[in-house]
């Protein structure tokens, strides 16, 4: 927005400086040029009384005299004729004869003066050409012809422009300044509520736009004031930030420390339900292993929360806020995720292999190492523990693009095409893993990570079967990675 209101603004001082400039350019060309034509006017009314008396007098040396020293003093040509066209006096080389003075001559003669009408321009260059009937009234004695030089009359034209342009540039300068701080004192408070609605958005506390400048602050980056209708704006918009971001707040801690608060009573529930165990009888034992197994659930619960929160809120921290030095080497986090969980997919019946080339060198990814680990962690717990018993869970990392791409590829049963539209939501499962533990968190918390980090989760059949997970990064310092 402050592009296009610059750009409006500075469009509009354009047109304006130039509805100033440009009839001022020609004016002064066109008043420079009239100075010059009433100038050699005034020469050539001279030349033609001198004419005139020597016409009456039978008597042509004082006006020969007269235009050789003109031409002498000023350089410019002159060529006096009679009433037959015959000449009386030709200097600078200019001769009666030439084809334009005949013309001229010829148009004098005819009781007729000639004068350049289009104005100079600080490039025009040579000569002007001038002529008049020497007499009085009807009666013609000779006529005059006068070449004009107008360097001169042009190096004056190109100063004046020039002081003319000068003092274009400079209000066109003060016309810029003028919109860049009407611009900024117009725009930025909307610059500002744009990046609290986006903390807001984000779930984050969103710095406060005052709707005029604190006293006695000078340098805030706060102080704005701007338009009255934008610091109204700024009012109702903190006043409506502070109640969301009250109620996020408070949502977030109930999370938290419901999470956490829990811990205490379910750890205590634990060592009693354990005290117990001795003096069970043997028919209880079921009713404790049932006890213990609901206490692991509710547990993975708790963390599982805690976990999805802190994604959540992370984020959220990301899509306000920039973190360059984020990035890690994805290949060797694969492949030591790989170390940590080939183990417990040999104990579960599954066979684990991985495909990282370490030879085709790092896959920089812009996330943490940490981040990475647990999204893949997450892949990897999903695929063994629903693919059964001897099945083929393959791990696989590799640069595709500007994307870092971690693939966890399992040929188990899979999920139906309804059910993957369906399997990043909160708490579902899938009602074949009804048998199986788990709190249906996992891919949630994992494409909460991946978007923190302007990526993105993808789920789709493997064949002949089983599933494809991919968890798709941007690549640190690729083109694509807008980090």
């Amino acid at each position: 927005m402050r592009t296009r209101v610059q750009t409006v603004l500075l469009v509009f001082g354009v047109l304006a400086v130039a509805a100033f400039a440009v009839p001022l350019l020609l004016f002064t060309a066109s008043d420079r040029t009239q100075q010059l034509v009433l100038a050699r006017s005034s020469d050539l009314d001279r030349f033609t009384s001198l004419m005139d008396r020597a016409a009456s007098t039978q008597d042509t040396s004082a006006i020969a005299l007269e235009a050789r020293r003109y031409t002498q003093l000023y350089g410019e040509p002159l060529v006096v004729t009679d009433t037959r066209g015959h000449p009386v006096v030709q200097t600078g080389g200019m001769r009666a004869a030439d084809p334009a003075v005949a013309r001229l001559v010829d148009t004098a003669l005819r009781n007729q003066t000639a004068h350049p009408r289009a104005a100079l321009r600080p490039w025009s260059g040579g000569h002007r050409m001038f002529a008049a009937p020497a007499g009085t009234g009807t009666q013609i004695s000779g006529a005059v012809v006068l070449r004009a030089d107008v360097d001169a009359a042009a190096g004056d034209i190109a100063r004046r422009w020039a002081a003319v342009l000068a003092g274009t540039a400079l209000v066109a300068l003060a016309c810029t300044l003028l919109a860049r701080a009407a611009t900024r004192w117009v725009v930025s408070p909307l610059g500002r509520l744009e990046g609290a609605v986006g903390e807001l958005a984000a779930g984050l506390p969103p710095e406060h736009t005052p709707p005029r400048a604190p006293q006695g602050r000078r340098g805030s980056a706060a102080a704005v004031g701007g338009p009255p209708e934008l610091r109204r704006l700024a009012t109702g918009f903190n006043r409506m930030a502070r109640t969301v971001t009250a109620a996020l707040e408070q949502q977030r801690r109930l999370v938290a420390d419901t999470s956490h608060q829990m811990r205490n009573p379910m750890a205590a529930l634990r060592l009693r339900v354990d005290a117990l165990h001795t003096h069970l009888r043997p028919t209880g034992e079921r009713t404790y292993a049932g006890v213990n197994a609901e206490l692991d659930r509710l547990e993975n619960l708790l963390d599982d929360i805690l976990a999805l929160a802190a994604a959540e809120h992370r984020a959220g921290e990301l899509t306000v806020t920039d973190d360059p030095d984020a990035r890690c080497d994805a290949a060797g986090t694969v492949l030591t995720q790989h170390r940590l969980w080939e183990p417990v997919a040999r104990r579960a019946g599954v066979r684990l292999t991985a495909d990282a080339d370490r030879a085709a060198g790092p896959v920089p990814a812009a996330c943490t190492d940490r981040e990475l680990a647990q999204v893949t962690d997450i892949l990897l717990d999903n695929a063994i523990k629903y693919a059964g018993d001897g099945t083929h869970v393959r791990l696989r990392c590799a640069a595709e693009g500007p994307y870092a791409v971690v693939t966890v590829t399992d040929d188990g049963p899979g999920l139906r095409a309804e059910e993957l539209d369906r399997a990043t939501t909160r708490f579902w499962r899938s009602s074949r893993q009804a048998g199986t533990s788990g709190t249906g968190l996992g891919l949630a918390i994992a494409e909460q990570l991946l978007a923190g980090r302007d990526g993105r989760l993808e789920l789709a059949p493997a064949h002949p079967h089983g599933l494809r997970a991919r968890a798709v990064v941007p690549r640190a310092g690729a083109e694509g990675d807008t980090r």
